[in-house]
């Protein structure tokens, strides 16, 4: 630690933990830190988290971080997940859970509005209208639970109520408001038809702030706990996806960032606020002049996951690695077999709840590699989907940066490349949104002049080329893969009816 001054910790609040890491303003990595928490899913379509027991874990994470920097701590920065809300009474005490991204309770809730104008809103807030949206997730709690609803207070997201604990102080930043369908992006005031459609007002929301905006310290218990000393920095930072951009070093013109965890994402940034025409894709703040554009889709390793699930429990732990070497043995296109990955219905470009998984193409010759190896095809069409309305927004991308857990496959990575098309970047470790947070806070304390820098800091470590036939191939089947899903879009509808009354198992 004799070399290092002064360190940020970036503190990422995520859907299954928070990690806290410490950085010093040249990006080496001083100490980590994660700390776990369940996802609970106590009705179909709840995806649910307890807000006390993720405070603990900021705490717990921090503290052990910060104890191993040597009293070196200039700041604390925040990243978390997007598009979470709780319901807090005039205390300032939880009265619902943290309802998730991965919550589809507001399905009837999105339809509705999307048929109030629903493109014109997306425009206008950046956000799609779909059940992972706050805006939805609070009118689904206005005609659902109105009895609860009536003792909310403030309507806030999971850093916000953090920040209020370990800060005392309630406010969110523009950058998460973006993903809550509920800002206008271009005013970043509070929308009045939004909060109308909602059923509330703006002073039942917390108070707009800066991404970059810098509280007055932490609150003594908290403090304490944290081994940190009151007058340390609190930096309100950002959501997750435009600070993996940062994190990435994806911050150029052209280059995008492109993330395959459970579920995945593809964001280019720009500097200024817009949607595409067709509104298939999103606009969130990182700065009052940094946004990114792009999209997510909610199967990425999770259609893996599930293959191992399915196709191979025989295999035990570790039965993933062993069905990615399967699937490296059978040729791109899978001998004409496509998955449509829509395991869990689909976001971006089609926004669709009601969307399932489909083979099509399958013969009797296809045999368990075709069946992963398509799966996982099926992703990164997906993500082209994605990036083709990115530049069909008027934004090229000429490179792609990639970080998230299917970077470990090489099979996937270049997979990834050829159905793209472009050279895929994967940087060395500087932990994605973490390290967006702390290079936010390390300009908003001054140690950095701007978050500029991370295209410096971040360096490529390796880059995966398309191979020219591969690429021909899955450009070939591209067409197929998006037809598929205006074919099959009947048959969801008229299944969604029909799925309620076929149990998937015996009862008991």
């Amino acid at each position: 630690m004799t070399d290092v001054r002064s360190v940020v910790i970036g503190v990422d609040i995520g859907t299954t933990s928070t990690k806290a890491v410490a950085f010093t303003s040249s990006g080496l990595v001083v100490a980590r830190h994660a700390v776990a928490y369940p996802l609970t899913e106590p009705l179909p379509g709840f995806a649910e988290q307890d807000p006390d027991e993720i405070v603990a874990a900021v705490v717990a994470a921090v503290a052990a971080v910060a104890s191993r920097c040597g009293g070196a701590v200039r700041a604390l920065s925040f990243s978390s997940a997007m598009h979470s809300v709780l319901g807090l009474d005039p205390d300032g005490s939880p009265v619902t859970a943290v309802v998730t991204w991965a919550d589809r309770r507001a399905s009837a809730q999105a339809a509705q509005l999307r048929t109030l104008g629903g493109l014109q809103l997306h425009r206008r807030t950046g956000t799609p209208v779909h059940p992972m949206a706050p805006l939805a997730k609070i009118a689904w709690f206005g005609q659902e639970r109105p009895e609860l609803a009536a003792t909310v207070r403030h309507w806030v997201g999971i850093k916000d109520y953090v920040l209020s604990q370990v800060a005392g102080v309630l406010v969110t930043d523009h950058s998460l408001a973006s993903g809550t369908g509920l800002m206008d992006i271009y005013r970043l005031q509070w929308d009045d038809e939004a909060m109308h459609l909602a059923g509330i007002t703006a002073d039942r929301l917390p108070t707009l702030v800066p991404t970059t905006t810098v509280l007055s310290g932490l609150r003594a218990g908290y403090a304490e706990r944290m081994g940190l000393p009151g007058s340390t920095a609190v930096v309100v930072g950002a959501g997750d996806g435009p600070l993996a951009n940062l994190g990435l070093g994806a911050v150029r013109p052209f280059v995008a960032a492109c993330s395959i965890g459970t579920s995945a994402a593809l964001r280019v940034m720009v500097d200024r606020p817009g949607v595409d025409a067709g509104g298939r894709g999103f606009c969130y703040a990182l700065t009052e002049r940094r946004w990114v554009v792009g999209g997510a889709v909610n199967n990425g390793g999770a259609v893996l996951q599930w293959a191992a699930d399915a196709l191979a429990p025989e295999l035990g732990t570790g039965r993933e690695v062993e069905l990615l070497r399967l699937a490296a043995s059978v040729p791109p296109g899978c001998g004409g077999l496509i998955m449509l990955p829509y395991l869990l219905g689909e976001r971006a470009p089609h926004w669709d709840t009601a969307a399932t998984g489909a083979y099509v193409g399958l013969t009797r010759d296809h045999r368990r590699p075709h069946l992963v190896r398509a799966a996982l095809e099926g992703v990164c069409q997906q993500l082209a989907l994605v990036l083709q309305s990115v530049k069909d927004g008027g934004h090229e991308v000429h490179e792609l940066r990639a970080t998230g857990g299917f970077a470990r496959s090489a099979l996937w990575r270049q997979i990834l490349a050829d159905v793209v098309g472009m050279p895929v970047g994967f940087t060395a470790d500087h932990e994605g949104s973490s390290f967006g947070a702390a290079l936010l806070g390390m300009q908003a304390v001054g140690l950095v002049e701007s978050v500029d820098i991370a295209a410096d800091l971040v360096q490529v470590d390796e880059t995966v080329v398309p191979d020219p036939a591969s690429q021909a191939t899955y450009a070939t089947l591209r067409p197929v893969f998006e037809a598929l899903y205006e074919a099959l879009t009947p048959t969801w509808v008229a299944q969604q009816t029909l799925a309620p009354t076929l149990p998937l198992t015996y009862p008991t």
